[in-house]
């Protein structure tokens, strides 16, 4: 199995930009799509963005597209996600979360691996 570490959460001012890391240890990051979800206080944990195992898929919720970007190095066993163009309503715990399949899915159901979360906080 793998086992996932986020980091890089923190505060920032709307209009600032964050760049979360997910470093994966154990079996072979290559063989899992991967993606990071979302959960602000109070809500249901929500699909922000995937990527398949050798990068050639991604996908993004569209409240995020153009303004995150998902990527991945398998070389270094690190998932990313670049968040720029930030708003008060990206607040929450980001999870990243691993599926063995080259496919990715935008359902939390379908992924056997997660980190803790990252908590990202975005002032008005």
């Amino acid at each position: 199995q793998v086992q996932l570490v986020e980091s890089g959460g923190g505060l920032v001012q709307a209009g600032g930009s964050l760049r979360l890391s997910c470093a994966a240890s154990g079996r072979m990051f290559s063989g899992y799509s991967m993606a990071w979800f979302r959960q602000a206080s109070g809500k249901e944990r929500e699909f922000v963005a995937a990527i398949s195992w050798i990068g050639s898929s991604i996908y993004y919720e569209d409240s995020v597209k153009g303004r995150f970007t998902i990527s991945r190095d398998n070389a270094k066993n690190t998932l990313y996600l670049q968040m720029n163009s930030l708003k008060p309503e990206d607040t929450a715990v980001y999870y990243c979360a691993g599926r063995t399949s080259q496919f990715y899915s935008t359902r939390a159901s379908e992924y056997g691996y997660w980190g803790q979360g990252t908590q990202v906080t975005v002032s008005s």
